[in-house]
Formats: C-alpha cells, sequence, structure tokens
C-alpha cells in the first residue's frame, strides 16, 4: 500500500517537458515565413510562449521545429494611430498595450483587459499576435478586439496580404485562419467620427487567471448623445469570443438608458452558449454574460459622455 501511494505521488510530481525538438530563430518576417514554407505544419512560431509550452510539457501539442520570433519586435512591435484607425503590430507585448495612454485614450478597453491579464512576467513578454493567435474561448484579447470590430492582417510568402475579420480569424477552438506558412503580422481597428467609449470586465476564479466569464462593449454616441452604434463581444461562454450582431441592433438609435442595458443583458444570457465545467455551471455563466454586458454598456456610455 506505501509503494502503491508513492508510485502515485512520483507520478503527480514527475517533471514535464516536452517532446524533443529543434530551435530556429527568425530575425525578419519575410525569414520567418520561408522557415514556415520549409518546414510545413511540424513548425510553430514562438513569442511569450506562455500558452504554447505548457501545452508541449503535457505533451497536448507536439512540434518538430519551434521558430522563435521575438527579433521580430522591431519589425512588428508598435501602436499607431491614425484619423481612421489604429494599427496595432502582433509583436506588440501586453504591458505596452497596457502602458500607452495614447491608445487607452481612444480604446480605454485595451487597458481595462490588460490589467486582469496574468502577472507582470506575462505581460512584458506575451504578445497581441500571439494571444489571438492562441484562439482560446477563454482569451481577453480576442474579446476585446472582437467587441472594437478588428481586422487581422495575415502575410504568406512572396508578400502576398489578406486582411480578415475576427469572425473570419477564429475558426473553431485553438484553430485560427492563418496557414501554416502565414503569420499574423497586424490588427486594424476603425476609429469612428462619433464620441466613443469602450470598457471591459472578468469574473476570475483568482487573480490574472481565464476567465468564468467577461464581457467587452464599445459605444458610439452622435451628436444628440443617440447610440449611433453599438457592439459587445463575450469570452468562455461558447466555443470563441463572441460577438452578438443582435444586441447592436437593438441599441442603434436609442438613447442609452438603464433598460436599454437590461434588454441587452439578457440578449446576451440568450444566446451564448456556455457548458457546465469547473469555473461554474452553465446557468452561472450566462447570469454573468447577462450582469457583465450591463456593466461594460454603463461604464462605456459614461466614457462617451465624458
Amino acid at each position: 500500500m506505501v509503494a502503491e501511494r508513492s508510485a502515485r505521488i512520483r507520478g503527480r510530481c514527475r517533471v514535464q517537458v516536452p517532446a524533443p525538438f529543434e530551435y530556429e530563430r527568425a530575425t525578419s518576417v519575410d525569414q520567418a515565413i520561408g522557415l514556415l514554407e520549409r518546414l510545413g505544419n511540424s513548425a510553430r512560431l514562438v513569442a511569450g510562449g506562455h500558452s504554447l509550452l505548457p501545452m508541449m510539457k503535457l505533451r497536448l501539442a507536439n512540434f518538430e521545429y519551434l521558430i522563435d520570433i521575438n527579433d521580430l519586435h522591431g519589425e512588428l512591435g508598435y501602436i499607431r494611430l491614425g484619423a481612421g484607425e489604429v494599427r496595432i503590430g502582433a509583436m506588440t507585448r501586453h504591458r505596452e498595450l497596457l502602458e500607452s495612454d495614447a491608445l487607452a485614450e481612444v480604446f480605454p478597453i485595451f487597458r481595462d483587459a490588460e490589467r486582469v491579464i496574468a502577472d507582470p512576467i506575462v505581460r512584458n513578454r506575451g504578445t497581441l499576435g500571439g494571444s489571438l493567435c492562441q484562439a482560446d474561448p477563454s482569451e481577453d484579447l480576442s474579446a476585446v478586439c472582437t467587441t472594437l470590430d478588428a481586422s487581422c492582417v495575415i502575410r504568406g510568402p512572396r508578400n502576398t496580404e489578406r486582411v480578415v475579420s475576427m469572425e473570419e480569424f477564429h475558426v473553431g477552438p485553438y484553430e485560427t485562419a492563418v496557414a501554416d506558412n502565414e503569420i499574423l503580422t497586424e490588427i486594424r481597428i476603425p476609429v469612428k467620427p462619433y464620441a466613443s467609449g469602450s470598457a471591459y470586465a472578468k469574473v476570475e476564479r483568482r487573480a490574472g487567471d481565464w476567465a468564468v466569464v467577461s464581457a467587452g462593449a464599445a459605444i458610439w454616441l452622435d451628436a444628440a448623445g443617440r447610440i449611433a452604434d453599438a457592439r459587445v463581444g463575450l469570452a468562455a461562454v461558447g466555443p470563441n469570443t463572441t460577438g452578438i450582431p443582435e444586441i447592436s441592433a437593438a441599441l442603434r438609435g436609442q438613447e442609452p438608458a438603464e433598460a436599454l442595458y437590461e434588454l441587452a443583458g439578457a440578449i446576451a444570457a440568450r444566446t451564448c452558449d456556455p457548458v457546465t465545467d469547473t469555473r461554474g455551471s452553465a446557468d452561472y455563466k450566462r447570469h454573468l454574460a447577462d450582469e457583465l454586458t450591463r456593466r461594460t454598456l454603463r461604464t462605456a456610455v459614461s466614457r462617451a459622455r465624458s
């Protein structure tokens, strides 16, 4: 009995290591794409690696090659604000998104989200592109980009480039539209000619954890104070981060009011598709979708008015 118990303990305490792999380091986007084209689906890009490496340690993901793209930060690490669009490089780190006052002025939802993402170690190394390409249904920045109607720029061999919406980008859980020989290079977010506000809220089991449920909201007000447009994005309540067109349609042209937020919350609860798991029951998650949608809309309207 003692021997069996000791064996079980040793099994639980055994150091987790990934399967053997080769390491390459890319110094330009073109070189990274060239390596991907040559190595095919046996290779995977790594920047921060905070999601990929734990999956490899558990043997949930196995690759023969890892291509380190940290040297691409000089090429793909930027936040550029234009009159009609914000462009963010895929290698922009969480810390840079958190600390950018210019980005927070236009889209405060980014700072809201970054404050509840993981811890300083992860935020110092993790990247926007890595978060989106992980395609975790609970991922915070995927919900933020869905809320803001962002587009993703994907570059392939011979400088081919295509732009896809967030809905097109996330094909399924942990699966994106980026092909084996392509790389996500940039995220583009439209800046609309209205007074705007945005907000993000998340319920988590402990600080920095994956969301039990999270919600983002963005509001644009016309000169009369009515809602010109509105978007809500949810995470952790379906196979992908989810935008809700029904909420947008219900809010456009309306005066912001508590009854309107309640309607949006009810739509969010009714249209989301959570599952019961260790983080909570499906009913509890629908309740959170309702409540967090109301809270973020309320905050977004307040910011738009100010």
